[in-house]
């Protein structure tokens, strides 16, 4: 039973790997947005049952998925755009820290609806963004 647990496991490992290293910038993007959102309803669903230390776990994941996305923006090149969403994601930063230290449902609740608004954006952008070589590339080999 132990060793079908193991190989189940690594074998979700490995299929996770594999849809990331498939994945163009744009589906990594989406791929953090989900994980963030997922996040997110996992700390409120702990919270809701009172356990403080999984909805902290759930909250710190959700808070390194921020600062990820808030990282990968080009400050240079993506002009106001770039500037509005590092704004945006440095207050929901504290959002998330503010949820994880009062216990506040309602501030989970607002960072997800943000969030919520902001991946639902991403998923047009496959619409307006050209492939670059390697995305056809890849699409010619699959």
């Amino acid at each position: 039973m132990r060793a079908s647990l193991k190989a189940l496991e690594s074998y979700g490992a490995v299929k996770i790997e594999s849809v990331v290293n498939d994945a163009n910038g744009v589906q990594l993007i989406q791929m953090l947005f989900d994980g963030l959102l997922e996040s997110l309803s996992v700390a409120k669903g702990h919270l809701m049952h009172k356990d403080k230390i999984e909805k902290s776990k759930a909250l710190t994941r959700a808070g390194r998925i921020v600062i990820g996305l808030q990282g990968a923006l080009d400050l240079e090149r993506g002009g106001e755009l770039a500037r509005n969403l590092f704004e945006l994601y440095s207050y929901v930063t504290r959002r998330v820290l503010h949820a994880n230290l009062h216990n506040d449902v309602e501030a989970i609740d607002e960072v997800h609806g943000l969030m919520s608004e902001i991946r639902s954006a991403w998923q047009t952008m496959p619409a307006l963004v050209p492939p670059n070589r390697a995305d056809q590339t890849r699409g010619a080999i699959n």
